[in-house]
């Protein structure tokens, strides 16, 4: 029983730490001076200096250790000091029922909490004040009952606690809680009988006994080995805590003596023994494994081997038997021999049965005879070799027939498998082939390799194989080679292969006609390797099996059954399979075939077959734009090219495409393409009709202009006169007609002036213009002096339009839509400075309208503006030849089309063509004619270049000259070198 004592310093409402076995004098005496140290810190008054082993003695320990020793003196002074004072220990207020504190689990457990009147009378308490803990916990008070004003209990129903602290505890005065005693509760279960208990006397060693103790107890229990003879008991063996089950005894084994046995449980809460066992130590005994010595062949048979070995030193009183064991070296399980064969003591045994040149492995282990007591451990391993015999099979054969570029021959190659080392029973020295012609004589060849290539001819041969050991021959193994124009038939049907425990199984449903035997061969696939094939042999009944061959995973394998028959072979049936299938190594690589507005054409190539890993069940296409949700089409494996359809115009699109086999798939790279903002044949569509129909509109356009071109022409550019077509010539007085090629030959000497045509277009719903208008008041004067006048329309350097007025068009001067003036040529002063001879005026009859280009530039463009009205009046263009002077005077003659006239009455226009008359005009000639001439000096007109020259003018009835701007009427003005200029 652990009791706890609680601190006797009032208001502390804490218990006191539990003790162990019993309160010390030193810890009383702690306690009394209300001393308490922490885990892990010092108490007060003593050293925390920590001492080690492995350190050296220093002064601060031993000073430590004296300090130490000295508080320990003073405290243990003290208590006696107070107990010789009092008379007494210190006393607890209160103590616990019961003393003990183990209980057994699922019981009901009740305590009882006394009060001392003491305590009662000091803290003024009964038992009403206590209330019990467990550990920090406050137990329910349903669980408490008060049996007198001292006594208090509480009870635990099915308790199922292991360890805890019980304390009770009173509160005071002031509601001050205070622990006043406390016992420790440790539960558990009482030790249950032990069972199965057995003893072993190991050769050279001593008895050991071991037993089952049952359930767990939760609490410390003690195992003790009890042994005895008849009339003498031997020492207890007890079970140590760390091997509580089993105990080896002190003493040595007696043999054939009875000794009994039993063990015995104890802890807290009970004790229990196990059965009696009562035997004889002889039969408990494990002997010693023998040691074998050798293991031996024999040449007689080849079949047999030879054990020898040692046995243990009970052989010479006790009678053993064995048991021998044997596997070939490479096999796992073991062979038994029958156990009758080895029931007697023995020192070695044959083994028979076994297969030639082979190499066993053996073991033996040995017990007494009776079987009591126990089989001794295996001994160690040993190996030995059988005896060679002749092969006990044919080699398997088959043959391949290679190109050759001899007409009549073939290139044959034989080739078999070595015999497996339990079928060639011995080391092979070598292979005898025999081929045989059909009918004819045979071919002996002796091989040591594993094939041999021949030349045949393309008839039909029948070839032998035989393996040859120490010993003697194989069977012969037969095989046909047939004509060169054999046709192979009856295939195999139903071709499978599937992997299955880590071997790759092929399976075949076999033909109608009677089979010899299968041929397989398999290779595997590469892109970057040649196919070189394996094969093996299969007995023609044989419809299933795997290939013995080191197959790697990941690899794709061709595998080829071949039906053997008696004429020759049959039609192979191929079939591919993996051993183990994997995600491919890497992804298909997408790329673009045709793309177009809403539409992309895929393309990509199959995965290379190393990168495959597998089958490939089905591609999956992931395509997204830049913003959008990835969208996923799955494809059949035998397709490389998808259409993706539905897609935006001018958008770019990401695109990757994963390959997938059963066990995974791969994506590839990603590929970005950009759909045509246009479909193909759009553009086109738009650009051609266009350009239809601009062509169809010039087209039109032209054919316009073809049918408009006398209107167009007259509008753009006008007909240029040919001079040698003028009429001037036929009705000149002086000179001859004739006819003109060019102006060259028409004035060879220079003479011709000028020649000027004016053309006036009128408007026949238009009146004529005011200044045409004028010439009304001239119409008299006209017809007077046209008879006598020279004629000359119009002859200057500065040509103008003049209309040509008379009596018999006067009424039709307004409804003429262009009237032609006649144009004359004045010849006077020469070509270029040359003085002519006779001074010639000529009228011409023609009606070609002028030149339009003959004026210079300076003297093209004027303008003036009418004066007091807003309009402007362009004036008409006139064109000269061979004038090089300048313009002096400020009446440059013109003649301004009337399309916008100011609005000027006739009398002003009268009133000032006589007002310019009167300044120009200096005599008049008489005989009915109206002409005047104005002489002006050379230097004037020319320059001084021409001295002595008067220019002539000539007039039709009156001059009419306006002011800048206004509107000018038809009159001859001065003419320079020999010409005048209309106006």
């Amino acid at each position: 029983m652990q009791l706890y004592m609680p601190e006797l310093r009032q208001g502390a409402d804490r218990p006191a730490e539990p003790r162990g076995e019993g309160p010390g004098a030193a810890e009383l005496g702690a306690a009394a001076a209300g001393r308490r140290s922490r885990p892990g810190q010092a108490p007060s008054g003593t050293c925390s200096v920590e001492t080690r082993r492995s350190e050296s003695p220093r002064p601060e320990k031993y000073l430590c250790k004296m300090f130490t020793l000295q508080t320990w003196i003073v405290q243990a002074l003290f208590i006696f000091l107070t107990t010789e004072s009092i008379g007494e220990l210190i006393v607890p207020c209160a103590h616990i029922h019961p003393e003990s504190s183990v209980v057994q689990l699922g019981s009901n457990f009740t305590a009882v909490c006394v009060l001392k009147e003491k305590c009662m009378n000091d803290y003024h308490v009964t038992a009403n004040e206590i209330f019990w803990k467990t550990g920090r916990v406050t137990v329910p008070y349903e669980q408490y009952a008060v049996i007198n004003r001292t006594a208090s209990s509480v009870t635990f129903p099915n308790i199922t606690l292991i360890n805890a602290l019980l304390t009770c505890n009173i509160r005071m005065f002031g509601q001050i809680n205070r622990s006043v005693y406390g016992i420790r509760i440790i539960s558990g279960l009482p030790p249950e009988k032990p069972k199965n208990l057995s003893c072993i006397v190991n050769e050279g060693k001593k008895m050991m006994c071991q037993w089952d103790p049952g359930r767990e107890t939760h609490l410390e229990t003690n195992y003790t080995l009890k042994s005895e003879w008849a009339t003498e008991k031997f020492d207890d063996c007890k079970a140590k805590r760390d091997t509580p089950t089993s105990c080896t005894v002190d003493y040595p084994p007696v043999y054939f003596v009875n000794i009994e046995v039993w063990v015995e449980a104890e802890n807290a809460l009970g004790k229990v023994a196990s059965d009696h066992i009562n035997f004889d130590p002889i039969d408990k005994v494990k002997l010693n494994p023998p040691h074998i010595l050798s293991v031996n062949s024999s040449k007689e048979l080849s079949s047999i081997l030879k054990l020898t070995w040692t046995d243990s030193r009970f052989k010479s009183f006790i009678t053993l038997k064995y048991d021998i064991q044997y596997r070939t070296k490479d096999a796992s399980t073991w062979n038994q021999v029958p156990p009758e064969d080895t029931s007697s003591t023995r020192s070695s045994f044959t083994v028979q049965d076994l297969k030639p040149f082979t190499e066993y492995v053996f073991r033996i282990r040995c017990m007494k005879e009776d079987g009591k007591g126990y089989w001794s451990d295996w001994s160690e391993e040993a190996s030995g070799i059988t005896y060679e015999d002749r092969p006990s099979k044919a080699p398997s054969f088959w043959y391949k027939i290679e190109p050759s570029h001899a007409h009549g021959t073939r290139s044959v190659q034989l080739k078999w498998k070595t015999l497996p080392p339990f079928e060639a029973n011995g080391k092979i020295l070598d292979y005898e082939v025999t081929l045989t012609k059909w009918k004819s004589h045979s071919q002996n060849y002796t091989v040591k390799d594993t094939k041999l290539t021949v030349n045949l001819t393309n008839d039909r041969y029948v070839a032998t194989l035989t393996a040859r050991n120490l010993v003697g021959k194989s069977d012969a193994s037969v095989l046909t080679i047939p004509a060169w124009d054999f046709q192979a038939t009856h295939p195999v049907t139903n071709l499978k292969a599937f992997p299955k425990d880590n071997v790759l199984w092929v399976e075949w449903t076999a033909p109608d006609e009677s089979v010899n035997r299968y041929i397989l061969e398999w290779c595997v696939l590469s892109d970057k390797l040649p196919c070189i094939p394996e094969w093996q042999q299969e007995d023609g009944t044989v419809h299933r099996t795997y290939l013995r061959g080191n197959l790697v995973e990941k690899k794709c394998y061709l595998i080829t059954v071949t039906p053997v028959y008696d004429d020759g072979p049959g039609s192979p049936e191929h079939i591919k399979a993996y051993l183990k299938q994997a995600a491919p190594s890497k992804g298909p690589t997408v790329r673009t075939k045709k793309v177009g507005k809403n539409e992309a054409v895929l393309e990509w190539d199959h995965l290379p077959i190393d990168a495959q890993n597998g089958f490939i069940r089905n591609y999956t296409i992931f395509y997204r734009t830049v913003i959008g949700n990835e969208i996923a089409v799955n494809v059949d494996s035998s397709h490389t090219e998808y259409t993706l359809s539905s897609l935006t115009s001018d958008t770019l699109y990401m695109v990757r495409m994963a390959a997938y086999t059963d066990e995974g798939g791969k994506d590839g790279p990603e590929f970005t393409f950009t759909t045509p903002k246009f479909a193909q044949g759009e553009i086109e569509a738009i650009v051609v009709p266009v350009c239809l129909a601009f062509l169809l509109t010039t087209l039109l356009g032209v054919l316009f202009c073809f049918n408009k071109r006398d209107l167009i022409k007259k509008h753009i550019w006008p007909n240029v006169p040919d001079p040698s077509k003028s009429h001037i010539a036929q009705w000149s007085p002086h000179t001859p007609p004739r006819h003109f090629n060019s102006k060259d030959q028409m004035y060879p000497d220079g003479n011709f002036t000028d020649v000027s045509v004016v053309e006036i277009e009128a408007n026949d719903k238009k009146p004529f213009p005011d200044d045409l208008k004028s010439l009304d008041l001239f119409k008299k004067e006209k017809v007077n002096t046209e008879g006598h006048s020279s004629g000359i329309g119009g002859s200057s350097c500065m040509s103008s339009s003049r209309p040509s007025i008379s009596s018999s068009d006067e009424n039709e001067s307004a409804q003429n839509t262009s009237s032609t003036v006649q144009y004359s040529t004045v010849v006077h002063s020469g070509y270029r400075h040359q003085v002519p001879s006779v001074q010639v005026f000529s009228r011409s009859e023609s009606t070609q309208p002028l030149l339009d280009s003959e004026e210079r530039p300076e003297d093209l463009q004027l303008v003036d503006n009418v004066d007091g009205s807003d309009g402007i009046l362009p004036r008409q263009r006139y064109f000269k030849q061979n004038c090089s002077q300048h313009e002096t005077s400020p009446d440059i003659s013109h003649f301004e089309r009337s399309q916008q006239v100011s609005s000027v009455n006739e009398e002003d226009f009268v009133r000032l063509k006589q007002q310019q008359i009167s300044d120009h005009i200096s005599q008049p000639y008489g005989s009915g004619k109206m002409k005047m001439f104005q002489e002006v000096p050379a230097v004037d007109a020319f320059g001084p270049g021409i001295e002595g020259q008067v220019e002539r003018f000539e007039t039709v009835g009156m001059e009419a000259a306006v002011d800048e701007g206004m509107p000018k009427s038809y009159l001859p003005q001065t003419v320079r070198r020999g010409g005048y200029m209309p106006q």
